[in-house]
């Protein structure tokens, strides 16, 4: 029988259910924290608050800002049968791509009665998505999603999440499907006190697409591109990246999402650029880094391209013998779970 490669078992690998995180921790950088090094091979055991033992005055911690919209809504038919719809991104005034149900039961040019007393009308529908134009303005949606809109959680947490719960707390740019993970174990105190050490907080924004959750498609290894995501970098936060690079400070990247937006905008040589564009980076072993010196990252759903980007980062593995401790050890993994530091 044929061995697995490191890959192909980091791939695969099997989670016990019960180390599905369902909360998070509390206060949120309390968590654990798996600290790897990718020049000894070495795990160490520590909390995420420790992080500030890992980063020096120069260095640049780059988070992203997105704010998860409350983007699921529930409504009826005239007929009387239930709609729930999740919005997925604007394609042009009032006209979103969305997920919904049932799909192939509601008819194109049907409309759809929202609660709160919002209205829908199918335009048309994709293999997998719907195309729906609204009869609200965006600040209108904007409102009605405050008041009647739901934070769209991944199906794995079985509890009803508060909404500023699945929020970083610097979430400030309004647009993601789900929340960028990684930067949820910051704190306002922890921020600060990195500040107060001399390290540069820079942001980014990527608004998360579902595509981020997607398992990998059979034949991955031939593709070179991924789903689509927008993101910005900005002149500010490439003034600063660029500067530490020069210095020889270290960039550190607070999850996938930051990382995908980074090496996304940067130039062969490793210089950044202010880039606001749509992504379809892949990155996966073999991929040459630009950009990102040391990440911060969740621990990921077997199948996701996800488990690519950490294995690209350090070795498969190394990877591989991070998750094999972390399960033997019952770290919390995926979205509100612990967290790790590759160095």
């Amino acid at each position: 029988m044929k061995r697995l490669s490191a890959l192909e078992e980091l791939l695969n690998y099997e989670l016990p259910k019960h180390l599905i995180a369902q909360k998070l921790s509390d206060p949120r950088d309390a968590c654990r924290l798996l600290v790897v090094h990718r020049d000894t091979g070495t795990l160490e055991d520590k909390r995420f608050y420790q992080i500030k033992d890992y980063v020096k005055p120069g260095d640049v911690l780059v988070l992203n800002n997105t704010k998860v919209l409350k983007a699921r809504i529930k409504g009826r038919r005239k007929t009387g049968g239930a709609v729930e719809i999740l919005l997925v991104r604007p394609l042009r005034d009032n006209v979103w791509e969305c997920l919904l149900k049932p799909l192939r039961k509601i008819k194109i040019g049907e409309v759809l009665l929202l609660n709160g007393g919002a209205e829908v009308k199918l335009l048309e529908r994709t293999e997998r998505t719907a195309i729906i134009e609204l009869g609200m303005s965006a600040q209108e949606l904007d409102s009605y999603l405050d008041d009647w809109g739901e934070v769209p959680t991944p199906p794995y947490i079985r509890r009803k999440v508060p909404a500023e719960e699945y929020q970083t707390v610097f979430a400030s740019k309004p647009g993601a499907v789900a929340a960028p993970t990684a930067g949820l174990h910051f704190t306002e105190n922890l921020l600060q006190d990195l500040k107060n050490m001399g390290v540069k907080i820079s942001y980014v924004t990527l608004h998360v697409a579902l595509g981020t959750f997607e398992s990998l498609a059979s034949d991955w290894q031939e593709k070179s591109e991924l789903h689509q995501e927008t993101f910005f970098v900005s002149a500010e936060t490439t003034k600063t990246v660029n500067e530490a690079k020069e210095s020889g400070h270290s960039v550190f990247a607070v999850g996938t999402t930051v990382v995908r937006s980074l090496e996304s905008a940067a130039c062969d040589d490793g210089k950044l650029n202010s880039v606001f564009s749509d992504t379809s980076l892949f990155i996966k072993p073999g991929y040459s880094w630009k950009v990102v010196d040391k990440l911060v990252t969740n621990f990921h759903l077997p199948q996701t391209s996800l488990l690519l980007l950490v294995s690209s980062f350090a070795t498969p593995d190394l990877i591989l013998k991070a998750y094999r401790h972390a399960i033997e050890e019952e770290y919390k993994f995926y979205s509100l779970g612990d967290a790790m530091l590759i160095l």
